[in-house]
């Protein structure tokens, strides 16, 4: 089954507006007519309003780096989906690495921020991935079992339909370490065979598995020409609109 790839950026804590709207009025010409890749910009959330602006009627996209699993209420400093799809906003990362180890995200939050991504009908882009001493253990197979287990309960394959999933070894996130193709690969056949138990065959053949951990432009090839890889998740290298630029056309 062709799966049409995915090139993400989460842009973390950088760029202000201003400095959105300058990268966007760069990054756009130079990606114009670029249809073979679905291209999604995650800036911060300031920053989302001048990122749609700019991106309108553009073949880019615009996500959110995270979610809240409620539709309003007291919760001091979070965003809710409707807020994000009063924006057009599309897309959403949830459960990055930096989310679980520096603000307790769990497998179960992640587990409720899909539920309701999905029922918004945003497009949500799950992290997984094994820390250092996980993989040194021997232990990269169970944590992705794990984190994929419980992300997709009590989901069903109708409502799980725009989920992608990016594998990010943590090891490998702004450290300028990068998994070998086949070793980001081996992850992917893990987590599409979850994928597989928990919404069946046909969903798991479609589901895009986007690889995330120090993509740069001299290595987006290598790793974009493994067969289980279906686009990248991209930090430091989307914050330059060349860079990306590169990255995206691989």
């Amino acid at each position: 089954m062709t799966r049409k790839k995915l090139i993400a950026a989460n842009w973390k804590m950088y760029k202000t507006p201003e400095q959105t709207t300058a990268f966007f009025a760069e990054f756009l010409p130079m990606v114009a007519g670029h249809s073979r890749d679905e291209i999604v910009i995650c800036p911060p959330f300031l920053d989302l309003h001048a990122a749609v602006e700019a991106a309108r009627g553009s073949n880019v996209a615009v996500g959110a780096q995270n979610i809240h699993w409620a539709k309003e209420g007291a919760f001091t400093g979070e965003i809710s989906p409707a807020m994000l799809t009063a924006i057009q906003v599309t897309h959403v990362i949830i459960g990055h690495s930096e989310r679980r180890q520096y603000f307790n995200e769990t497998d179960d939050t992640v587990n409720r921020k899909l539920e309701i991504a999905l029922e918004n009908g945003l497009t949500p882009i799950v992290c997984v991935g094994e820390v250092l001493e996980e993989r040194e253990a021997g232990l990269t197979e169970d944590v992705l079992r794990r984190q994929c287990t419980r992300a997709f309960n009590g989901i069903s394959a109708r409502k799980a339909a725009k989920l992608a999933i990016a594998y990010e070894p943590v090891w490998a996130i702004g450290t300028g370490k990068t998994a070998t193709p086949q070793m980001a690969a081996d992850a992917h056949m893990v987590i599409r065979h979850e994928a597989e138990k928990a919404f069946g065959k046909e969903f798991a053949q479609g589901l895009r598995i986007l690889y995330g951990g120090s993509v740069k432009p001299d290595n987006a090839t290598a790793l974009m020409s493994e067969g289980e890889i279906d686009g990248a998740l991209v930090g430091g290298g989307s914050l330059d609109p060349a860079s990306f630029t590169r990255i995206v056309k691989y």
